[in-house]
């Protein structure tokens, strides 16, 4: 990667988990803190790049974040399918 980090600008987020989301190979990285073997992940749906996966870090301080993956909130979109005017009705019918 180059000199500037994928979320280097970015608001991120640490998760443990993640759902519809794919991973590529692992690569080794020089991030803002150390070396690490990540890889990228996606979103399974559009192929969006999201962050990346810790697969392995190399300094002790670091090992926390071992199998932990890095979002940037940029590309997150909360959407449940629904229209406003559809959610309100779909409510009222339940009450």
């Amino acid at each position: 990667m180059g000199e500037a980090p994928l979320g280097s600008n970015q608001e991120l987020t640490y998760t443990n988990f993640s759902v519809n989301v794919g991973c590529g190979p692992s690569e080794e990285r020089v991030l803002l803190t150390g070396q690490h073997t990540v890889a990228d992940i996606y979103c399974d749906c559009c192929k969006t790049t999201l962050g990346w996966k810790y697969e392995y870090a190399y300094e002790l301080s670091q090992k926390y974040k071992e199998g932990k993956f890095i979002i940037e909130l940029a590309h997150m979109v909360k959407d449940n399918g629904w229209e406003k005017e559809d959610a309100g009705r779909k409510r009222r019918s339940l009450s």
